[in-house]
Parts: structure tokens; C-alpha cells; sequence
């Protein structure tokens, strides 16, 4: 059997316990912004793509992403379905010291948190049976393709797009396919639904600002000083991005809120996540203003427009991913890591144009596809719940639960 680095194994194994935890965290957050009949239904749609996304992984998504390059370099083929050939002996490709085991779990669980990204948008409005036919096929044909282009070696890693750990591959794609979710079922029945919980939401937001850490220096797939590059330039992005939020909404509302604070971390972490072990810190300090700024923007934009994104998925992980992916092409340098490119600070114009069309292509890609499956998922089963069922909340119609047993309290 082969020696692998125990040190480089270690780490790998907690970052993806890290990621893993983030999808509870996200139940969580998702749970907490809520109304108070819809908590279980959007904290289900978070745990249950823990189970389905690792059955289909096993089956095919790890050899759909990371095994050979059909259609152009578009998906990857079956070879490894059902993980065939992989044993105690495989090492991960491209780090040696560690078991593809390993790379195979690590994986997996960004897989598990995408599709779930998108489910904040649609809250109290989409059936369970057609959220699970959504959550098989947009993996399929939004997800893999995406992670084999970007990482599996495909068709935009070979024309030299870099994403760290996920701003197009993740955010990109969950962002503009919630805002395509959003408009397909259109508006919630009572939009005046608050938050049934801050605490909840604040909770969540600890968790998955921890589970980054995983995320982010994990991506580096090594222990190494990028690693902790991308671990600080996590933290950094997350800080200045949750005050500069905190600031803008209190110059406009006349109170700082506390949700506000929370959003604005999130929205930081989502921006820095394709830049992470690619800029320097200062370009971290920079790219977590930016996301204040703008991500508080586009949810300002998406109230103006009407688009009853409950949860502000699009404005705060769609645009999110867009901007730390075109960011990156700014601030991306050879300096800090050799393996990356310098961007347009440094000289790279070919490399920001490339960084600003694929993430475009992937947002456009993702919206379409989304609308289309979902209109086709609609001549199968109900998408969208009767008004009955949406008055009287999830919880209680579709899965004949409460939260809380107000008897007790």
C-alpha cells in the first residue's frame, strides 16, 4: 500500500469536514430567514442534497466531473462511475501525497452545497417531489459540466480560466439559476413573511464563515503558504465586506442591522471564493469592499425590479461569484502564486477578457437551462404549490410538521 503524507491527508480530511458542515449552516441560515410556517421546508431542501447529491455522486458525478473530456471538453465520461478503479493505492493526480479518496469526499461536498445555494430563492413556493426532480437533473446539467470545465480539466480550464474554489463553478451558477427559479414561479403570496428567527440566521452565518475556511484554504489541495493565503484573504474579504454593508444600510435606513451585517459576510465570502489563493491580501481588502458595495446594490436592484428572490440568492452569491470572478481577472498575480497568472494590474488583458466571458457564458447558461428545466419538470409534477398549500406554510402541507411546538413554549 502506498505511504501518503499524513500531515497533507489530515488537513484535506478537516477542510472537507469543513465544507460538509457548511450545508447545515446554510439549513440553518436559510431556516432563520424563513417565515415561521416555512422552516422545515427550506431546511429539508438543505439536508436532503446531502444524501441524493452523495448517492448520485458515487454513480457518476465524480467520473462526470473529474474523468476523461467528451463533447469538446464540455463533461467528463463514466470510466469511474460507481468510483470504478479507485482503491487504497489511488493517489489524487494532482497532489500525490494525497489518496484520491480523499479528493473524491472533498469534492463531493461542494457538489452537496451548490444545488442547496439555490433553494433560498424559492422558498414557500416549489413542491418537495419537483425540488428533488430539480436537484437530480440541475446537477446533471448545470453543475458537473461546469466543475469538469473549470477543474476537471476541461474546455475553460484549457483556455486558461482559474476559479480557486468555486466563484463561477458555485456561486455563479446557483445565483443565476435562483434567479431564474424566481422568475419561473413567480411572486410569494405574503412577501411581508419576516425572519422567524435572527439568532438562526446568525448561527447559520457562523457556520458556513467557518465552514469557508474548508472552502477556501482546502482548494489549495496542499499545506503549503497559499494555503494560508487563501485561509487569511477568506477572513479579510468576509470582515470588510460585512461592515461595509453594516455602514452603507445604516447611512440608508438609520439603523444598523444586525441581518444586514450577516448578509454582507456571507456576500464577502462568496466574492473572495474564485480569488482566495490567487490575489494578495490587499487585493482581498479591496475585492470585500467591492462586495459590499455592489452585492448590496444588486439586492436593492432585485427589490426595484420585482424579482421575489426571498432569501437574496442572485444578489448576494450570483453577483457575488460574478464579481470575485471579473475581480480576479483584475487582481490575479504570479507574485503571490506562481501556479495562477497575473490579471490586468499585472499585464493579463487576455486573461481578464477570458475570466469576464466565461463567467458571463455561465451565468447565462445556468439561467437558461434552470428555466428550461423547470418547465419541463412542470409537464411531470406540480413545480409550484397550490395557494392553498402556500397559505397554510410548507411545513404543515407538504410534510405535516411544525418547527416549534408553540404548546410548550
Amino acid at each position: 500500500m502506498l505511504h501518503f503524507d499524513t500531515g497533507t491527508t489530515g488537513f484535506m480530511l478537516l477542510a472537507t469536514s469543513l465544507v460538509m458542515l457548511m450545508t447545515p449552516g446554510l439549513a440553518f441560515f436559510y431556516g432563520g430567514l424563513a417565515g415561521k410556517r416555512n422552516i422545515l421546508g427550506i431546511m429539508i431542501q438543505s439536508f436532503v442534497s446531502m444524501g441524493i447529491t452523495t448517492v448520485m455522486w458515487y454513480l457518476c458525478g465524480y467520473s462526470l466531473c473529474f474523468s476523461g473530456n467528451e463533447l469538446g471538453g464540455v463533461i467528463g465520461n463514466f470510466d469511474k462511475a460507481f468510483l470504478h478503479g479507485v482503491n487504497l493505492n489511488s493517489a489524487f493526480s494532482g497532489n500525490k501525497n494525497i489518496p484520491e479518496f480523499v479528493f473524491i469526499a472533498y469534492q463531493m461536498m461542494f457538489a452537496i452545497i451548490t444545488p442547496a445555494l439555490i433553494t433560498g430563492a424559492f422558498v414557500n413556493r416549489v413542491t418537495f417531489k419537483s425540488y428533488l426532480i430539480f436537484l437530480v437533473l440541475w446537477q446533471l446539467l448545470v453543475y458537473y459540466p461546469f466543475a469538469h470545465m473549470v477543474w476537471g480539466g476541461g474546455l475553460l480550464a484549457q483556455w486558461g480560466v482559474l476559479d480557486f474554489a468555486g466563484g463561477i463553478v458555485v456561486h455563479a451558477t446557483a445565483g443565476f439559476a435562483a434567479l431564474a427559479s424566481v422568475i419561473y414561479v413567480g411572486k410569494r403570496r405574503d412577501k411581508a413573511s419576516p425572519p422567524n428567527s435572527v439568532p438562526l440566521i446568525a448561527i447559520g452565518t457562523g457556520l458556513l464563515w467557518f465552514g469557508w475556511y474548508g472552502f477556501n484554504a482546502g482548494s489549495e489541495l496542499d499545506v503549503n503558504a497559499i494555503t494560508g493565503q487563501a485561509f487569511l484573504n477568506t477572513d479579510v474579504a468576509a470582515s470588510f465586506a460585512a461592515i461595509t454593508w453594516l455602514v452603507i444600510e445604516w447611512s440608508m435606513v438609520k439603523k444598523p442591522k444586525f441581518v444586514g451585517l450577516l448578509t454582507g459576510a456571507v456576500a464577502g465570502l462568496a466574492t473572495i471564493t474564485p480569488a482566495a489563493g490567487f490575489v494578495s491580501l490587499n487585493a482581498a481588502v479591496v475585492i470585500g469592499i467591492a462586495s459590499g458595495g455592489v452585492c448590496y446594490l444588486a439586492v436593492n436592484l432585485k427589490n426595484k425590479m420585482g424579482w421575489d428572490d426571498a432569501l437574496d440568492v442572485w444578489g448576494v452569491h450570483g453577483i457575488g461569484g460574478c464579481l470575485g470572478t471579473i475581480l480576479l481577472g483584475v487582481f490575479a498575480s504570479k507574485f503571490v502564486n506562481a501556479a495562477g497568472t497575473d490579471g490586468l494590474l499585472h499585464g493579463g488583458t487576455t486573461f481578464f477578457i477570458h475570466q469576464t466571458i466565461a463567467v458571463v457564458g455561465a451565468c447565462i447558461y445556468a439561467f437558461v437551462f434552470t428555466y428550461a428545466m423547470l418547465a419541463i419538470i412542470n409537464m411531470i409534477t406540480k413545480v409550484k404549490v397550490s395557494e392553498t398549500a402556500e397559505d397554510q406554510g410548507l411545513d404543515a402541507s407538504e410534510h405535516g410538521e411544525k418547527a416549534y411546538d408553540e404548546g410548550v413554549l
